[in-house]
């Protein structure tokens, strides 16, 4: 049943946020699922259309711009808020759930804003939010990872801040619409870079795999989900059909998977791995059809389902063990069997593999990046899903749960999970399962119309998947460099920061450092006398001229004083001799000067 009225989801969020600092006790836990089934009830029932229109500034500010692409988004962040806060139910940590509670207000704000201020306010509520629950690990990694990441996502920031402002200069309009390429100007073209941070495309992306693995464990499974698909809404939103987001998402896609495949840490591999899928959006984007669009958006559907679903198992292992490090970790599937089985239901989500999620949206995007002849941007993304699987169907469930344990691996038993951490993975894999079953529960708010409805379950899609999964395998057979842990972590774009830093430093650095010890050493063999001396000079003209003229008046005053005091005896004789001989020096001083 549809309703009129829409009760905006960031609402029950900031609520949220507000309140919980002020409530006692632990039952308050329960207070974190009432957002998510608000939210959830608001999304599936709402009707198409513009809501929550307020004045501001004498312009018109949109809180509730709801439309096909708008909600289809907004549904999955729904059901995602809802198993995140299933998942944290056990974090005693106030301060993850209010960020989280923002990060998740921000991201609703940012979907359903019909209008640059609206957009700037809600993605910068996002940014701070995330950038707390990156923060509340409480490490000095995570402390740095924090820094950074906030610092990008500034700059992102102060591009879409500049872009909109000169956009409104140049049109009178803050409206956030469809910018057609050839229509673009170069304040759109900020605008588009602000959102290409928030999206991780590379080269803007090393943020991300430096800040997913030092979050919070509960932290990390809320920012694989928002922050990205986010910036997928505003690129589809506004910049669908620009080609250069064809040759930038292809680039991620097989660019992440590459470096996913040689990381080390399991969030990492999941970090690098998000770039290479938001590449397959980027690319459905940039062709611009309405098949490609569907795809883009279906994907981001199913991918914050199946990557959070990963991200929650690799957390159940850190949260047993304390360590997500491969070198550290080793036949889990015995002591964790759930956890493996959760976590492998994501890995074939992610390699879309049949009867799973991803296979139903992965195909779409590369069919239709194909039909519309960008034939080696298509390529491309076969060749990610294939590193992908490597990546995530067998090299990270292999070192995790299905090898003996190596020596130096750690040998004491799994700390026992909560249910809720069962709950909430269990929670998305039955949807990732159903939506590979069942593609029409997620076909059917597809915000695009197409005239041949994509078929997933034809036998050359089914063929196409299953020699690609499998050539995959074999590859991994042949290259045994592929199933080894390296040492350290892979620098990627760090490489080049840290040249970068070390010319700064070679430059600029140390030079001023040569420059400030050399006046340090000048100042104390002159400066510091020449101050000494002056002091002293300053002592003796305070002692001998200052002091000799004040202390000189007071004497003659007082001299003077005494005088007059002896002259005053009360003799009436002395005072009128007195009187006659001053009378006669006054008369001879005029006499004479006269």
């Amino acid at each position: 049943m549809a309703t009129s009225s829409f009760i905006h989801p960031s609402l029950g969020f900031i609520l949220l946020a507000l309140i919980l600092p002020f409530l006692p006790g632990r039952q308050w836990k329960w207070l974190l699922l009432v957002p998510p089934v608000v939210a959830l009830w608001s999304v599936f029932t709402v009707d198409p259309g513009v809501y929550a229109v307020l004045p501001y500034l004498g312009e018109q500010v949109t809180l509730g711009r709801v439309d096909g692409l708008s909600l289809i988004f907004a549904q999955v962040f729904a059901v995602m808020s809802l198993i995140g806060m299933v998942y944290a139910l056990n974090v005693t940590d106030k301060g993850q759930h209010i960020a989280a509670s923002l990060y998740v207000a921000g991201s609703f704000g940012s979907v359903f804003a019909g209008d640059y201020v609206s957009l700037f306010l809600f993605w910068e509520l996002m940014s701070i939010g995330s950038t707390f629950l990156i923060f509340l690990n409480r490490n000095r990694a995570s402390t740095l990872a924090g820094y950074r990441y906030f610092l990008y996502h500034t700059v992102g920031g102060l591009f879409l801040l500049g872009g909109l402002l000169l956009r409104y200069q140049a049109t009178g309009t803050f409206a956030f619409d469809h910018i057609l390429p050839s229509d673009a100007a170069y304040y759109d073209w900020l605008i588009l870079a602000g959102f290409c941070v928030n999206a991780a495309v590379v080269p803007l992306h090393a943020w991300l795999p430096d800040a997913y693995p030092r979050a919070t464990v509960a932290g990390a499974v809320f920012m694989c989900a928002f922050t990205t698909k986010t910036a997928v809404y505003v690129l589809a939103r506004g910049f669908a059909g620009w080609e250069i987001l064809i040759t930038a998402g292809a680039v991620m896609a097989v660019y992440g998977v590459m470096q996913a495949i040689i990381a080390n840490s399991a969030r990492r591999v999941l970090a690098y791995d998000i770039i290479s899928q938001v590449g397959y959006m980027a690319v459905g984007i940039g062709v611009g059809s309405a098949l490609t669009m569907n795809g883009a958006a279906s994907h981001a559907y199913a991918h914050i389902l199946y990557k959070s679903l990963l991200f929650m198992s690799v957390g159940c292992v850190m949260t047993a063990l304390g360590t997500d490090r491969l070198e550290k970790l080793g036949g889990l599937a015995e002591r964790m069997p759930w956890v493996a089985v959760f976590f492998t239901v994501g890995a074939m989500s992610i390699s879309g593999m049949p009867l799973f999620n991803g296979f139903v949206t992965k195909t779409m995007t590369i069919a239709g990046t194909a039909e519309a002849h960008f034939t080696w941007q298509a390529l491309a993304l076969e060749v990610a899903t294939a590193g992908t699987f490597i990546a995530v169907g067998i090299r990270l469930p292999y070192f995790l749960f299905w090898r003996k344990r190596p020596e130096g691996a750690i040998a004491t038993p799994p700390a026992p999970l909560p249910w809720n951490m069962y709950l909430g993975m269990a929670l998305a894999a039955v949807l990732c399962i159903a939506q590979g079953v069942f593609p029409d529960m997620l076909y059917r708010y597809l915000p695009f119309p197409v005239e041949d409805p994509y078929e997933p379950w034809t036998a050359w899609h089914v063929l196409q998947a299953l020699l690609l999964l499998g050539f995959a395998g074999l590859s991994v057979m042949l290259m045994k460099g592929v199933m080894t842990i390296r040492d350290g972590d892979n620098l990627d774009l760090d490489y080049f920061y840290r040249l970068i830093g070390k010319a700064v430093l070679a430059l600029v650095c140390r030079p001023l450092a040569w420059i400030d010890d050399r006046w340090t050493e000048a100042y104390r063999a002159i400066g510091l006398r020449g101050l000494v001396m002056l002091g002293s000079a300053s002592a003796w003209f305070d002692k001998k001229g200052i002091d000799g003229v004040v202390d000189g008046s007071a004497v003659t005053v007082l001299g003077i004083g005494r005088l007059g005091a002896k002259a005053q005896n009360g003799n009436l004789q002395d005072y009128l001799a007195l009187a006659a001989t001053l009378a006669l020096i006054l008369f001879g001083l005029v006499w004479y000067l006269g």
